[in-house]
């Protein structure tokens, strides 16, 4: 006899999930990570600081940006929870007043973890890419580095990986300079 089958996640899954963790639903299963270890929340924390003046606010930069730590998105069955997500005022005029976003983001960033690394590169980059998120950032800790990837015809291209102490200008933020030293110490 064969196994039965497995049965697919719910949402109700991911709210019965511990509150210590962070729940999501990728492909039909519960994805659970522990909370952020110090680099990771280290990292986060930085660069939202750094974004949030000039792309949401328009202080030393362009403005026009809806910028959110940790949304959790609902993308055709999928619940998906970024490190960052961002979308430009233009698609997203006003922040909701809701729980989840079902509209998908114009840039995601993920800091990687060594726990977290594959699902986010071979699971939830392809849903992003479903999604049409035109833009995404991976950024590791330990390994001190940023990628940042643009969407074009469905694929993931790469635009460019830094380093260490690199001053980086990439898309879709290139209007500012990004000091990466300040990801890596507080």
């Amino acid at each position: 006899m064969g196994q039965p089958a497995k049965r697919r996640a719910t949402y109700e899954d991911v709210l019965a999930a511990p509150k210590h963790v962070i729940a999501e639903l990728i492909d039909g299963a519960l994805v659970t990570q522990p909370r952020p270890a110090s680099k990771h929340a280290l990292v986060s924390s930085v660069l939202g600081g750094e974004l949030h003046g000039p792309f949401m606010r328009g202080r030393g930069g362009p403005g026009g940006w809806i910028l959110l730590y940790e949304p959790e998105l609902h993308l055709k069955g999928d619940v998906l929870v970024p490190d960052f997500a961002g979308w430009r005022r233009e698609r997203m005029p006003h922040l909701p007043d809701a729980a989840a976003f079902e509209l998908a983001p114009d840039w995601v960033c993920e800091v990687l973890s060594p726990s977290t690394s594959a699902t986010d590169r071979a699971q939830k980059l392809p849903i992003y890419a479903r999604e049409g998120v035109l833009h995404a950032s991976l950024i590791d800790p330990q390994a001190r580095t940023l990628e940042a990837y643009r969407l074009e015809r469905g694929q993931w291209l790469l635009l460019g990986t830094w380093r260490d102490e690199a001053t980086v200008r990439v898309e879709p933020f290139e209007a500012f300079a990004l000091e990466l030293a300040g990801l890596w110490s507080a």
